[in-house]
């Protein structure tokens, strides 16, 4: 009896024959490159499908001259923030057919080696904050390497399309909150990593806050949190332990795994929440609900940020028009966290 022939040994020429097109039209249908007609199309496509037919990805990516994968630089995944963000991402390079590869570094990690994901491996990339230098942005874009930036604004001289959410706003927001509902005026702020954008401008609508209140700003009240549960947590416990610490009513720490941390902190030391001391955070994460107390936060639209970046990227990749920026919106999440009771 013979064999029936595997999908690996079928080729081009097969499929061209029995659907009665040349191979170039068959060429033109797989890889997408040129306007293939309704009939043709549709013939093809069974044919296809009944060949069982899959093109060769190394032959693919010769003759269309791409690595069919889009590159993901992120500085870390170490918190639940990260989740929301590369099934926003995936969805969108699912959709277009392509690959995801993800690397997580930093500029000063690699000590002068070249970035894990580039040109010889990515057709584009989405980097996040501080995954690459702004001299490694320069030498991609100079490559024409198309690139989105997540959560960091473009070198003015680059014009590199960039989405972020709104941090300013938000976060004098619920300061504001603190001050006027619940009467909190020694406001601990809890910094990410320096020079991280999204940590900036969050610290500015805390200070904005504070001042339009008739607060004097207290540079005691302001730590490193990093954004990090772990990182939290030992800031605060080294801060309660100090005997001329300074007396607060309210934490914001700027996000929710870092609000996790200084929570641990407070408890151990038998402050309770938020009879003693408020506490909110910032992204509404899936954990922050079901903490005790619910977590008053502000939510980012993270899944959102990611779809929209990578929608962004592979209009890049095609070459048609993209925002510069795209910022979307934030909104505050009240819970029991900051001493409101529904």
């Amino acid at each position: 009896m013979a064999r029936k022939p595997t999908s690996s040994s079928i080729t081009i020429r097969d499929v061209a024959r029995q659907a009665g097109v040349s191979v170039a039209k068959v060429s033109r249908y797989t890889n997408d490159t040129a306007r293939v007609s309704e009939p043709v199309s549709k013939r093809i496509g069974e044919v296809l499908t009944r060949l069982r037919y899959r093109p060769h990805a190394a032959a693919r990516q010769l003759a269309t001259q791409n690595m069919m994968a889009i590159g993901l630089l992120l500085n870390n995944v170490y918190n639940d923030f990260f989740g929301p963000l590369l099934y926003g991402i995936e969805e969108l390079v699912q959709q277009h057919g392509y690959n995801l590869l993800v690397a997580t570094d930093q500029p000063e990690r690699r000590k002068g080696s070249y970035p894990a994901l580039g040109t010889h491996n990515v057709d584009g990339l989405l980097v996040f904050v501080d995954s690459l230098s702004i001299s490694e942005l320069r030498d991609f874009h100079s490559q024409h390497l198309p690139m989105v930036l997540i959560h960091r604004s473009s070198p003015e001289d680059l014009d590199i399309p960039s989405v972020t959410v709104e941090n300013k706003a938000a976060s004098y927001q619920i300061i504001e909150h603190l001050i006027t509902q619940h009467g909190r005026r020694r406001i601990v702020f809890m910094q990410g990593k320096a020079d991280q954008e999204d940590s900036c401008w969050r610290e500015v609508g805390y200070r904005e806050a504070l001042e339009a209140h008739g607060i004097k700003f207290d540079p005691s009240l302001v730590m490193p949190g990093d954004f990090e549960r772990d990182v939290a947590y030992l800031t605060m416990s080294d801060f309660l332990s100090r005997p001329d610490r300074k007396s607060f009513d309210a934490v914001f720490t700027g996000d929710d795994s870092a609000a996790i941390g200084v929570m641990e902190a407070l408890e151990q030391s038998s402050l309770r929440i938020p009879q003693d001391i408020s506490v909110v955070g910032f992204n509404d994460s899936q954990h922050s609900a079901v903490l005790s107390p619910p977590l008053t936060t502000i939510k980012a639209p993270t899944h959102e940020v990611g779809r929209i970046a990578a929608k962004h990227l592979f209009n890049l990749i095609n070459n048609y028009p993209v925002d510069t920026i795209t910022l979307l919106p934030t909104e505050i999440i009240l819970r029991q966290s900051c001493g409101c009771t529904s």
